[in-house]
């Protein structure tokens, strides 16, 4: 479990085929401090187990479908976020996170401002139950706030110590971002009763009518 702020930004020196499927090796300064094999780290959001320690590089093996799943396989070379898990008694300044993503999602526009940048993201349509306004998000690992709600985007606003503390910073237009919804909200929409969840009334439904 994780609460979504990032510790470090580190780089990616390889991702390799395995006997597993593929090693990926990233060059860490913090998580490398006291990391063991069989923990797990958050790397981009995505909950990855420590399979080998070599100084401050730190392996995960990770199967083709996570790869495919999460975009992790075009970050050779990038840096990534990461983030060890939470421990018990410490502060959770995010909200929390499983690292065990639900899409991709796509960055389709950027608008830097004298304090924020503002980020428009667009999601898979069949998604926009867990879309809440302002509710927690989880973008490539990062705990953000959601903001407007258009159809299937929403922005998220960020502010410097973010843009710099994250790879979010290097992003652009275009790039995709891992995205995990707020797990209380999922629970939530799964144990509504059958009838509610079949019902018209949406979020887009109330905008639409002056409601939201």
């Amino acid at each position: 479990m994780f609460s979504g702020i990032v510790e470090e930004k580190a780089k990616v020196s390889g991702i390799l085929r395995s006997a597993d499927g593929f090693k990926l090796t990233v060059d860490s300064e913090i998580a490398s401090s006291d990391a063991r094999i069989g923990e797990s780290i958050s790397v981009n959001g995505v909950c990855l187990t420590v399979v080998n320690i070599d100084g401050k590089k730190i392996s995960f093996d990770v199967c083709e479908e996570t790869l495919r799943v999460t975009g992790l396989s075009s970050t050779a070379g990038k840096r990534v976020n990461l983030e060890r898990s939470l421990k018990v008694g410490e502060r959770i300044s995010g909200h929390f996170v499983t690292g065990h993503i639900d899409c991709a999602g796509v960055i389709r526009s950027i608008e830097k401002r004298p304090n924020e940048c503002v980020f428009e993201i667009e999601f898979p349509a069949e998604k926009s139950a867990y879309v809440a306004d302002k509710g927690s998000i989880a973008l490539d690992g990062v705990s953000l706030t959601i903001g407007k709600i258009t159809d299937n985007r929403f922005k998220v606003y960020l502010i410097p110590l973010t843009l710099k503390e994250t790879n979010l910073g290097s992003k652009k237009a275009g790039d995709p971002v891992n995205i995990e919804f707020d797990i209380l909200g999922k629970y939530a929409l799964k144990n509504l009763p059958a009838e509610t969840k079949k019902s018209k009334v949406s979020m887009s439904f109330l905008r639409e009518h002056g409601f939201a």
